[in-house]
């Protein structure tokens, strides 16, 4: 017998009505659970990216009280200068308050830097140095000036923020015992590296003068900053045998 004489209801490729409909109920039932499996992930992703809103908004509020904070603080602590009877009092207070200021400014600049990896630093400590000067310029016996120089540099972020301190530091310690320009020098090095230097016209280091046996607050907290990011500092006279340089070297 031929396959042309097989009967009908023996041929393979027959299925019945009811197959069909279970195949369909099938599908069907497959549809909705991907419908509501995908409805889900979709309500997941919706509750995640409130929460991701709310943190980024939590975190700008909290930057900003802090910056107030920092603001207040420098400015309680200057006119606590102005009234304290104390020159040594008053001394100390004005510092305090210069710190506060500064590093206020700081963190508005490390807003810049949020989710990047690395820093155009010549260009972060123009745009530091620029707050620096008109901060120094609003004193009515200051007439210095900032100046940065040099050639532009990526770094890290984890290592050009400390730097912002630091130089942020040093310009303060220059106003405090120099005169006239001081001047910010960022130079690549040997094997990826660079040294970055903060100079003054004033008078020169004391003789024998040595950063790590410093009892200054300030040149505490360059310290602990160079040694964050791996670095060394150091000291001597800036050009020409005037004034002070201090440089951190980096690999």
């Amino acid at each position: 017998m031929t396959i042309e004489h097989l009967p009908y209801s023996a041929s393979p490729a027959h299925r019945s009505f009811a197959s069909y409909e279970r195949d369909l109920t099938r599908h069907r039932s497959t549809e909705i659970w991907l419908r509501e499996a995908l409805a889900r992930k979709e309500a997941q992703l919706r509750q995640k990216n409130e929460l991701i809103q709310q943190n980024e908004l939590m975190s700008k509020e909290s930057d900003h009280r802090l910056l107030n904070g920092l603001q207040i603080i420098a400015s309680l602590l200057s006119l606590q200068s102005r009234a304290s009877t104390n020159t040594e009092a008053a001394s100390q207070l004005a510092a305090a308050a210069k710190r506060m200021a500064m590093v206020a400014r700081v963190h508005r600049h490390l807003h810049g830097l949020d989710g990047v990896q690395t820093v155009a630093l010549k260009q972060y400590l123009e745009d530091l140095c620029r707050d620096c000067s008109a901060m120094l310029s609003s004193e009515d016996d200051s007439e210095q000036s900032i100046v940065v120089e040099g050639t532009e540099l990526k770094v890290p972020c984890s290592t050009g923020i400390p730097l912002g301190y630091i130089v942020s530091e040093l310009i303060m310690n220059a106003a405090k015992y120099g005169k006239g320009r001081i001047s910010v020098r960022l130079e690549p090095r040997a094997a990826n590296g660079f040294a970055l230097s903060v100079s003054n016209d004033g008078p020169s280091l004391p003789e024998g003068f040595d950063p790590a046996a410093s009892h200054g607050l300030g040149m505490k907290i360059i310290q602990s900053l160079v040694k964050q990011i791996g670095g060394e500092l150091r000291c001597g006279p800036s050009d020409n045998n005037q004034g002070a340089r201090f440089t951190v070297l980096c690999s």
